[in-house]
């Protein structure tokens, strides 16, 4: 009590009798002081008393600057509101920032209202968004933001732009089609583009570039969504999409590591075996991820793939690795930024592991994020149980939590504003996103063939041309196109078109000098199987014999094997994809006032190789 009497005394002195608030201060830390100092104390208590302290002792509130990069945000002290906002969480909650959620904007109100429960319930940490619309979205956005604790990472995987999921938006080219572009300056402006409309929603992250290398014709999930088979192709192109997104205010994320081109499994359906040694890996799979990281990549997305040169635990998602995740990525790459695992209802995860029991699995081996989970309060009460366990500790789900945070924070969350929908249609179909997809467009075709210099297409006074369409309904724009600046005949045929049908169109064909024929797959999405008919494949093949036929395929490159003599066509050109833009630059290259300047990413078969394309430097005629 000495020191009571000794604080009474001062208290009391002339200079200070004046100050009744000193002293009502004094005095409550006097109390506080003696029953803390009383008995060891519990966490409560001791919170208590920090909170106390910080009421007399305030924190100087430093404003907040904005690190050039996320990876230098993640490394620096965490900021104020990083800290403030982590002490509003209970440890649950913490948990739950460190998991995404689906959402859709095309499902309607019951589903939206699920959504909802589990924002405002769990408190989880951020939203995915998938099929929908623009102003559907934006307004869910609005109200999810609204009703959430903390603000929410908003992301979407939209490899070529948001008009991959969303409904009158713009869409830019799959990877393949890019791959076969040799300005990756052209890379870099889509990626730009990408994080303005990314922006403009009221979005963070996007789940791209895809840097695996596609070295197997036969991979079923990959295929066209890569930029190809060679290495420093991959790479040069994945570091320009990525920097195109990151400088303009959009985190990347590269995926998906440490490489799924090689595999013929898809890992939605089940767990692809990566069988290659360590010597291999690090040569080819690993080397494009080396890069991104070296270059500031903001998040890498882990592949459900079993890596037994990696980790030989039986039947183990790289997902669920700590060797993997850990050890190889965070450790021996020295990655800084986020880690994201893929999807965690596929079932290259879900087919030996629960829900619940994966998620405290991903992170056990060093995941930061837990992306589109099955069962949020499973995974939780999993996550839970691991730390009760001491396979995880609080401490190390708090660190995420704050990493989470400074992502946020770094993004632009700190200061959230609900986005405005005035004109939003508008804003996301910019006039810049139209001549940015005709460049890459006109950058990517791949002339192969060209026997006899039968490109530029001539119609002399009795040259007689046709056109045909397979695979379409009704004539596409590649034959309107044709006919503005031709004289020709037009056919469509379907790509299931029967024995009848396909001997009727062969007779009629055999009239003509020149035909140009266009191959569609079974949708506007490049496709792995064209799904032709034998009648139809034998049809082209007789058109490409006939040494009368110039070749079109608005598709992916590797089905060109799915057609046996298309080697012999008189002309051969790719365009990737059946885009407006590509049929509008197809024709220009055709009649030869476009030069050809793409070249074949990918090995598709003996007749057609990596780097294989006709290149000119300027057009084959004058021209508009």
């Amino acid at each position: 009590m000495k020191a009571f009497y000794i604080m009474l005394y001062h208290a009391s002195h002339p200079i200070l009798h004046h100050s009744k608030k000193l002293l009502i201060g004094l005095l409550l830390l006097f109390v506080l002081l003696v029953l803390f100092s009383s008995c060891e104390g519990t966490e409560t208590q001791r919170q208590a008393y920090a909170e106390k302290r910080a009421e007399f002792y305030p924190v100087e509130r430093v404003p907040y600057v904005r690190p050039s990069s996320l990876i230098t945000a993640l490394e620096e002290k965490p900021s104020y509101w990083v800290d403030s906002v982590f002490n509003t969480l209970t440890p649950e909650e913490r948990i739950a920032q460190l998991i995404i959620i689906e959402a859709f904007s095309d499902k309607g109100p019951a589903y939206e209202a699920d959504v909802m429960r589990l924002i405002k319930k769990y408190k989880v940490g951020g939203i995915i968004f998938f099929q929908g619309g623009p102003v559907r979205q934006a307004k869910l956005t609005n109200s999810y933001q609204a009703a959430s604790k903390v603000p929410l990472l908003i992301a979407m995987d939209a490899e070529t732009g948001v008009g991959m999921r969303l409904d009158s938006t713009v869409q830019y080219p799959y990877q393949q089609m890019l791959g076969a572009i040799e300005d990756n300056g052209l890379i870099y402006d889509m990626g730009a583009e990408v994080a303005a409309e990314f922006k403009r929603l009221g979005m963070h992250v996007n789940f791209a570039p895809v840097a695996d290398i596609n070295n197997n014709p036969k991979n079923p999930i990959i295929s066209y969504r890569a930029f190809g088979e060679d290495r420093l192709d991959v790479t040069a192109k994945s570091l320009a999409y990525m920097r195109g997104m990151q400088e303009n205010g959009i985190l990347a994320v590269a995926k998906h590591f440490p490489g799924h081109g090689d595999t013929n499994v898809d890992s939605h359906y089940d767990l692809p075996v990566i069988p290659f040694k360590r010597n291999r890996l690090d040569s080819l799979e690993l080397y494009p991820f080396q890069e991104l990281i070296r270059h500031g990549v903001g998040g890498v997305m882990v592949a459900h793939m079993h890596i037994p040169q990696l980790d030989s635990t039986k039947n183990l998602p790289s997902t669920l690795s700590k060797p993997i995740v850990t050890g190889l990525l965070k450790k021996e790459l020295e990655f800084k930024g986020l880690i994201f695992t893929d999807a965690m209802v596929m079932k290259g995860v879900t087919k030996y592991f629960e829900p619940g029991e994966a998620e405290a699995r991903a992170l056990i081996a060093g995941n930061d994020v837990l992306e589109r989970l099955k069962n949020v309060p499973k995974a939780i009460t999993a996550v839970k149980q691991a730390i009760a366990k001491g396979e995880l500790t609080q401490e190390e789900i708090d660190r995420r939590c704050k990493r989470i945070l400074t992502a946020k924070q770094w993004l632009g969350l700190d200061t959230y504003k609900p986005i405005d929908l005035t004109n939003l249609h508008q804003d996301l179909k910019p006039q810049i996103a139209d001549s940015t997809n005709r460049a890459l467009a006109e950058a990517a075709m791949t002339l192969l063939i060209n026997k006899r210099r039968a490109i530029p297409v001539r119609q002399h006074r009795r040259t007689s041309i046709a056109t045909v369409s397979f695979g379409a309904k009704q004539p596409p724009v590649f034959q309107h196109l044709v006919g503005e600046r031709i004289k020709a005949k037009h056919f469509v045929i379907s790509r299931k078109a029967g024995k009848k049908e396909t001997k009727a169109l062969r007779k009629k064909l055999k009239q003509f000098d020149v035909v140009l024929v266009a191959l569609y797959g079974p949708s506007s999405t490049p496709s792995n199987n064209l799904g032709y008919s034998k009648e139809t494949k034998e049809l082209v093949g007789q058109l490409a014999e006939s040494e009368k036929a110039v070749v079109t395929l608005f598709d992916n490159a590797y089905t060109l094997s799915q057609f046996p003599e298309i080697e012999e066509s008189k002309a051969l050109l790719v365009a990737y994809q059946s885009h407006f833009h590509a049929q509008e630059a197809a024709v220009k290259v055709l009649f030869g006032q476009l030069p050809a300047r793409g070249k074949l990413p990918v090995t598709v078969n003996k007749h057609f190789r990596y780097g294989d394309g006709i290149s000119k430097d300027k057009s084959f005629i004058a021209g508009p």
